[in-house]
């Protein structure tokens, strides 16, 4: 069976079991009505289940390891100060371009010496002033998310210290992950067999050459000579963090975050299986998943087929928080 036949095969079996839900196809438009809310969560029967793989588990209760290894890099402070130099820039043209719209408007409409062509010429400028503002602000944030989301006062102070040197500001990687769950909050640098402790700020929105996630780390009172350019080995540290290990397949993601598909108890009248979309919080890339919590040990999680569960829940269902004990 070529690619082609088999991807029909599953679509078609996909459209049958859409038909096969409660309350779809051609029905009672009030009975419809009376239970929407239990149409949004998909129902299976056991021949149904076995024809998409549907596997569910319990979830496994383990503890992520507290020191994640990765590569650093150390950035470049006149970068950073050219990006908030043409952040700041920018913006003082657009409050600029602002004022001088808000005085011809003025002037036009009291009739005193400006003229419509005068105030729509100041429009379009303050126009383009807005749009470059814009940009630099974004390109400041995808360089320096961290920084972006400080106070005013706070992202000064450390810009200031990173361009006199007394600060450094490191980006470190961790190849082969895209994601993080919880941030580590502290680092520590392996520079030539001295343990060098850093804070880590927050996550980068940029990618770098090793195409990975990455995270921006304070370094103040560096050793001397470590500069801009310089690749180091570089420790993340967190607290211990305990949760409940569920595979990677097992996890979806939309606009609301993470979220699961747990098997719902079957009532004694009912010939179909229940799945509700429950939301977790990701803590930390374990194994090949996840350590999560939002969900108990005891939980009848979809570990395998939760993509199949997913196209049929549609568009009315939305993740909700497990509130079962």
């Amino acid at each position: 069976m070529n690619y082609w036949t088999k991807r029909s095969a599953c679509i078609a079996c996909c459209t049958l079991l859409v038909y096969s839900l409660p309350g779809a196809g051609a029905g009672d438009d009030d009975d419809a009505a009376s239970s929407g809310a239990q149409n949004s969560q998909p129902s299976l029967n056991a021949e149904q289940q076995r024809a998409v793989g549907i596997v569910v588990a319990h979830p496994v209760a383990a503890k992520a390891p507290e020191r994640i290894e990765g590569l650093g890099v150390v950035l470049d402070a006149t970068a950073l100060t050219a990006d908030l130099g043409d952040a700041t820039a920018a913006g003082a043209a657009e409050q600029s371009a602002a004022t001088e719209v808000v005085r011809l408007r003025a002037l036009y409409q009291g009739g005193a010496g400006a003229s419509l062509r005068m105030l729509e010429t100041a429009q379009a400028e303050q126009a383009k002033a807005l749009a470059l503002a814009q940009l630099a602000a974004a390109r400041f944030a995808l360089h320096w998310g961290p920084l972006a989301d400080m106070p005013a006062g706070a992202r000064q102070k450390l810009i200031e210290q990173s361009a006199a040197g007394r600060t450094l500001l490191l980006r470190a990687d961790l190849p082969g992950r895209h994601s993080i769950g919880a941030v580590p909050a502290k680092a520590v640098l392996n520079v030539d067999g001295m343990l060098v402790p850093g804070r880590v700020l927050g996550t980068l929105r940029q990618t770098a050459e090793l195409q990975s996630v990455g995270l921006l780390v304070e370094v103040p009172s560096a050793p001397a000579g470590l500069g801009p350019g310089a690749r180091v080995p570089v420790a993340l540290l967190r607290g211990e963090l305990t949760g409940l290990s569920l595979p990677r397949d097992a996890v979806l993601y939309d606009e609301n975050g993470a979220y699961v598909y747990k098997q719902l108890a079957q009532g004694a009248n009912e010939k179909a299986v229940r799945y509700a979309p429950v939301k977790v919080n990701l803590l930390a890339a374990y194994g090949n998943g996840w350590l999560v919590d939002g969900v108990d040990d005891d939980d009848n999680i979809v570990v395998r087929g939760a993509g199949v569960l997913w196209s049929l829940q549609g568009m009315g269902a939305h993740p909700v928080d497990d509130d079962d004990d």
